[in-house]
């Protein structure tokens, strides 16, 4: 047992000075498998983050070689059965209908992150774990990594937004294909379809993470945040083309007068020239 379940808390938090916050799913017993508890803390950790004004990326990941291997299953199997007093699973009430960003079955799900989210992804990141791992914008997995649909195998459905996420990642025939087969898809294969951002070498995955998160930070914040919410409104929300450029051009001319201003300052006495990030 490791040190965070011992003292009851299956996701660990650390925060930097400069603004980066890990998450981590820590329940080495279960694969890092989630179950009520853990989905509220994840929950919780999320919205702190967002909170925290201090705080500008987040790098979530999983403890022990593992990513997520989805619901605790063992608690599933509890669920509508006579103890249902002592069942610890996700929430999966049929009444427990989606309401803005009210907590989902396996936590944070029905959530868009308001800040980056950079995923690290070791081991498995499988059915609910797959599902986490979209709420990245970026996934750096590691060489061996595997995403998949395992639940298929249970009859148990996508409830968390794969069905949503993943098809807007991927497009709609490659996320069709792992959703109906649920076959393993390798890191390799998730980087040629646009499912993994980065492949980097066996246990590697959490620092490359942090060190992308480290890239962000020194960019102008409030132009790069209005950029990812244009991004993710053209993708969920924009009832036409003309919809998604006026939201764009609405929010980006707000930071003209706060950011690129400065910047357009910066570059004319001679910074970022030929294309460097040093500068």
């Amino acid at each position: 047992m490791t040190s965070g379940e011992a003292k009851g808390q299956a996701i660990e938090v650390s925060k930097t000075e400069n603004g980066i916050t890990t998450i981590t799913i820590n329940r080495y017993h279960r694969r890092n498998a989630i179950d009520g508890p853990t989905g509220r803390q994840l929950t919780d950790a999320f919205l702190a983050f967002e909170a925290d004004a201090a705080q500008k990326v987040c790098v979530f990941h999983g403890a022990n070689g593992t990513f997520c291997a989805g619901f605790d299953l063992h608690e599933v199997a509890r669920f509508g059965s006579a103890s249902t007093s002592a069942y610890r699973g996700p929430i999966i009430d049929a009444s427990h209908a989606v309401d803005g960003r009210n907590i989902g079955p396996i936590g944070p799900s029905r959530m868009q992150i308001k800040k980056p989210v950079i995923c690290a992804v070791s081991g498995h990141a499988v059915a609910g774990g797959l599902e986490l791992s979209l709420l990245g914008d970026i996934r750096v997995a590691e060489e061996d990594a595997i995403f998949g649909v395992f639940c298929r195998r249970f009859g148990v459905p996508l409830i968390d937004g794969g069905t949503v996420r993943l098809q807007a990642i991927v497009g709609l025939g490659r996320a069709l294909d792992m959703i109906l087969t649920g076959r393993p898809v390798s890191a390799q294969e998730a980087l040629q379809m646009g499912l993994a951002n980065r492949v980097v070498p066996k246990g590697q995955a959490l620092r490359a993470a942090i060190e992308m998160a480290e890239q962000l930070l020194a960019f102008p914040q409030e132009c790069m945040n209005v950029d990812r919410a244009s991004c993710y409104y053209a993708a969920y929300n924009a009832s036409s083309f003309e919809d998604g450029m006026r939201n764009e051009f609405d929010n980006g001319v707000k930071v003209i007068t706060t950011e690129s201003l400065a910047g357009a300052a910066r570059f004319a006495s001679g910074a970022g020239r030929h294309g460097s990030f040093s500068q």
